[in-house]
């Protein structure tokens, strides 16, 4: 119960990565204040973490609507006396449309997608941001972690996603730079692949959509549970050195190494800068993956300088 006494808001909690970090929230004594769009799900959500004995706010509330938005702020205003601890931006209405769209280019798409996309999962985490901030900034302290991916750094599933997950990253680096001399941090939360129940029924229980190759397919399978960020956040949120980490991006991975950490299913978590790991993905050097040590990783910065724009 390291969280006990916390006030948190998870945005996108009806399933999937949210759902997940709500229940570990919860878990660990947290009050958590979980957003969708569709009451019953939220239901679902809020059912599990009363059944771990946690405590759980189901709201509905749209993240393309800034009246949704704001009201839903100044109830934990009026409930929590002014509290919020923990602000976790994960909602995002994109997934459907992205598999829809596999293996089309930008011109052969619907720019009507850039919204499926980015309203609820850009848009919506920083009018979040802004408000969940305000509250943070009055008391002096807060985290905020904004959940994306690995296409903020290079080209990954479509033109609207990768401009997405790059302007994630930079709008928790930049309000890192506002916020930190006031006691709060932002941070982007690079999850790796995750087994969601959207993503199974997409890929893992119908083969291999038009654009996913096999590889991409089997880093799929073997994903991170959808909890094991919720994990991270946990332990990051507790973390006497949290604002050293503040504007950075972070990886599951890299946080479940730092924590001594592993899957809610005792898995240990794969890390994605390892040697071996990127090795294994080229097929014409996934022999050498065998003899390569685990330990040994990627320094961040050539990855890096391997998407360089100058």
């Amino acid at each position: 119960m390291s969280l006990s006494g916390w006030v948190c808001v998870v945005t996108g909690a009806s399933r999937g990565i949210g759902r997940g970090i709500a229940l570990q929230l919860s878990e660990a004594g947290a009050t958590v204040y979980i957003t969708g769009r569709q009451e019953n799900t939220l239901k679902e959500t809020a059912a599990q973490v009363s059944e771990r004995g946690g405590k759980c706010v189901p709201v509905v509330c749209d993240s393309t609507k800034d009246e949704d938005i704001e009201e839903l702020f100044e109830r934990i205003k009026r409930e929590q006396n002014g509290r919020l601890d923990v602000l976790v931006n994960n909602a995002y209405a994109g997934v459907q449309s992205i598999f829809e769209n596999m293996g089309r280019k930008f011109w052969e798409t619907d720019p009507s997608i850039w919204d499926s996309i980015n309203n609820a999962g850009l848009r919506g985490h920083y009018f979040f941001s802004v408000y969940g901030s305000r509250m943070m900034v009055a008391q002096g302290h807060g985290l905020i972690v904004i959940v994306s991916s690995m296409g903020g750094l290079s080209y990954l599933f479509n033109v609207s996603y990768g401009v997405g997950k790059a302007a994630c990253d930079r709008l928790a680096a930049d309000m890192a730079f506002e916020l930190k001399r006031r006691g709060v941090a932002s941070v982007s939360l690079w999850p790796g692949a995750v087994q969601t129940e959207l993503l199974s029924e997409l890929v893992l229980q119908k083969g291999e959509p038009q654009g996913l190759d096999s590889k991409m397919v089997e880093v799929m399978r073997n994903g991170e549970t959808t909890e094991l960020s919720g994990k991270c956040i946990v332990n990051l949120a507790k973390d006497p050195n949290l604002m050293s980490l503040t504007g950075k991006v972070l990886m599951t991975c890299d946080l479940a190494r730092r924590y001594g950490i592993k899957d809610v299913d005792g898995r240990s978590v794969a890390d994605y800068t390892s040697l071996k790991f990127l090795l294994a993905q080229s097929p014409y050097l996934s022999w050498l993956s065998v003899i390569v040590p685990s330990f040994l990783r990627v320094p961040r910065f050539v990855l890096t300088l391997a998407n360089s724009r100058f």
